[in-house]
């Protein structure tokens, strides 16, 4: 999955800007260059990410500079996003974090996902919300700055529910989304809305997306993990939960299908190719397996 880290975030360098010149300033930090959302991967039996040094980079078009945090050697992590589209350092190529994630170690997953997370949070997020002139990039690039009133902004991250369902024969349900290519299928999701808790959010979702009641009692619904999803700035938050009643009724605009799976049903469906699930970069994987109870073939995954 993506939720994996080792750099040390280090807070308390991003207030201090001698500290942040000086690391910018040393020959041995590191730079992950973004690209619209792209990062420059060496391809290979082990995937990984190309890292150049701040020296490097005078001429590529940078247009900003933010701390990532501190590896265990003590190293600075930097990511700084193209103003304009450039070729990739050599020996790599632009890649989506979609498709090289889970190929990644823990070091580059957690650099990647914290990288493209931070720059989709920069690109959407110019202006001040509160009078709309211009912000400028304060505290490592982890706070933006109005200069005409003073307000300060914070990366956004919005709360996602993700669960599968289990019903009282432990079948799975699934569904298919509408945009989605034929035969994709996956848990339910969608976002907690303000003043919700994730529990009810997960009871709203499955009843507004499927028709399907979740039972009332705090074990109906069982807290398992989450991950950061940046695409654009999402934490999905992930769950078991058990239907209480109801007949699947989908809307047919956001889900267009969705159907109980049993552990054989689920096995023949995607053996036969008519059934395609999340890769194992998601969380949606990781909750379909824990209920399978063993991992599934990655062949099996939609792209």
């Amino acid at each position: 999955m993506l939720g994996r880290a080792t750099l040390d975030r280090a807070a308390h360098v991003r207030t201090d800007p001698e500290q942040l010149d000086a690391l910018w300033a040393d020959p041995a930090s590191q730079v992950l260059l973004i690209d619209d959302g792209r990062l420059p991967v060496v391809d290979g039996e082990r995937p990984h990410l190309t890292l150049v040094s701040p020296a490097d980079i005078q001429s590529a078009g940078a247009s900003e500079r933010h701390l990532l945090g501190l590896g265990d050697d003590g190293r600075a992590v930097f990511m700084v996003r193209l103003a304009e589209t450039a070729d990739a350092p050599a020996g790599s190529s632009w890649t989506g974090l979609r498709e090289v994630g889970v190929a990644l170690d823990d070091r580059d997953a957690g650099i990647a996902v914290t990288a493209v997370a931070l720059a989709n949070w920069h690109a959407s997020h110019p202006h001040c919300a509160r009078c709309g002139q211009p912000t400028v990039i304060a505290e490592g690039g982890w706070v933006r700055q109005c200069p005409d009133d003073g307000s300060e902004h914070y990366p956004r991250t919005d709360p996602a529910v993700i669960m599968l369902v289990r019903d009282e024969d432990d079948r799975a349900l699934l569904g298919h989304q509408s945009v989605w290519q034929d035969g994709w299928f996956s848990t339910l999701a969608g976002f907690v809305e303000p003043g919700e808790t994730a529990e009810a959010a997960v009871r709203r979702e499955v009843l507004e997306e499927s028709g399907i009641l979740v039972g009332s009692d705090p074990d109906d619904v069982v807290y398992l993990g989450s991950q950061p999803w940046p695409f654009p700035s999402s934490l999905m938050l992930g769950f078991h939960a058990r239907a209480a009643a109801g007949t699947i009724i989908v809307d047919g605009v956001e889900l267009a299908e969705a159907r109980w799976f049993s552990r054989d049903e689920l096995l023949a469906a995607c053996t036969d190719g008519s059934v395609r699930i999340p890769s194992p970069i998601s969380i949606a994987r990781r909750l379909i397996e824990r209920w399978y109870g063993e991992p599934l073939p990655g062949s099996w995954s939609r792209p």
